[in-house]
């Protein structure tokens, strides 16, 4: 979980203690007014998400290593992220411009990025209904799922407690999963207007255009999850919902309460929180 000036992270220790981290945000993309402008925000949220995220995971994988006396070099993680960046790029970025080439050979350039974003999409879909078949991943899903409850539970006004979460939504406007939805119709409009030129400036496009399309998408975001309450929006707001049932599921209460605590830690930092960010 994160508000304007803390963020804080929960796992569930082997011995069934709850262990938490909380640190203060304090370089200046989280303390100048310029990284809060609109567009500017969402370029940085992107590196935030990433940054904050992985620093999550690895501190809770090294929650449940050094129960087991081992211990997670930093070596070992660089080694990870950097192959998963690899691969995640190969996977939704060169393989789709494959397909778009191939299934629109002579086509203009609305016809290849239309292909190419909707090979993305599927692929973006197949990958996590393929990985959420592996038990990990799958309680990884209901910690996420334990996350959105927490802040619905906070956002409504119910009780931030067991009870007060357990019967909340597990969908979330604000979730990272409806994020790429949005990049992946975004990336469609604006790969169009890149054309077709020959393939080093094809891929090159595709990564300098990453932030372009990252701060569109996420004032977009904002923008829906600020109005969901208009029946208009509320039916643009489908598919970013709908894409969360991937990557969430029901949590049990012992989750919930690592997701309590998570929020609580941040919320007695942050006594002006008024829309938790999810890092998710």
């Amino acid at each position: 979980m994160r508000g304007p000036n803390t963020w804080a992270v929960a796992a569930r220790r082997p011995d069934g203690g709850i262990s938490l981290r909380e640190d203060r945000l304090r370089s200046r993309v989280y303390t100048s007014a310029f990284f809060g402008l609109p567009f500017i925000r969402g370029v940085v949220g992107l590196i935030e998400m990433v940054h904050l995220g992985t620093s999550a995971m690895m501190w809770s994988a090294n929650v449940k290593a050094k129960a087991d006396n081992i211990e997670i070099g930093r070596g070992a993680i660089a080694a990870t992220i950097t192959v998963s960046m690899i691969f995640s790029f190969a996977l939704f970025f060169g393989l789709p411009l494959m397909v778009g080439g191939a299934l629109n050979n002579r086509g203009g350039s609305l016809g290849f990025t239309a292909v190419e974003g909707v090979t993305r999409a599927l692929l973006l879909v197949g990958y996590l209904l393929l990985i959420s078949r592996i038990p990990d991943v799958r309680r990884l899903f209901q910690y996420h799922g334990a996350e959105h409850k927490t802040i619905n539970a906070f956002e409504s006004g119910a009780p931030v407690t067991v009870e007060g979460v357990a019967p909340q939504s597990r969908l979330h406007p604000r979730c990272g999963t409806g994020f790429l939805v949005v990049v992946v119709l975004v990336s469609i409009v604006v790969f169009t207007f890149v054309g077709r030129p020959v393939l080093p400036l094809l891929v090159l496009s595709r990564l300098l255009l990453v932030p372009v399309i990252a701060a569109i998408a996420y004032e977009l975001i904002r923008l829906g999850a600020r109005h969901a309450e208009n029946p208009m929006v509320a039916r643009l707001l489908v598919p970013v919902l709908a894409a969360q049932y991937l990557t969430t599921r029901e949590p049990d209460p012992s989750m919930m309460e690592v997701a309590i605590t998570a929020f609580s830690a941040v919320r007695s930092r942050d006594v002006a929180l008024e829309e938790p960010e999810l890092l998710v």
